[in-house]
């Protein structure tokens, strides 16, 4: 059984984006998954993770936009997110064209 997006905490949720941020491009490389990783605890992380993988394209981002008003992020909070989100993306040195449209769809929904 999965966890209902309001149950999880900022860093659950922070998880759960980046782990869409790495894979954007359909490659989710082990630098990502390693910075994605230093941000929570393993049990985590793992808790998280399976619950990315068993979730479609659209659940993920139903359940990112749910979550994210259910929380009170500061200005100063999303700008520190909006950060690691591109350190995410720029891990490969290139930001691809879905990078880039989830950044943009992304932006949609925390500002």
């Amino acid at each position: 059984m999965t966890s209902r997006p309001n149950q999880w905490d900022k860093t659950e949720l922070q998880l759960y984006i980046l782990l869409l941020c790495a894979n954007a491009d359909m490659e989710e490389t082990p630098i990502e998954l390693e910075l994605i990783k230093s941000k929570a605890n393993g049990d985590t992380f793992k808790k998280i993770y399976k619950e990315f993988n068993g979730d479609s394209e659209e659940q993920r981002l139903d359940k990112i936009e749910r979550a994210i008003h259910d929380h009170q992020f500061t200005m100063m909070e999303l700008s520190e997110f909006r950060t690691e989100i591109h350190k995410i993306f720029m891990s490969d040195g290139r930001l691809s064209i879905n990078e880039g449209r989830l950044d943009s769809i992304l932006d949609n929904i925390l500002y």
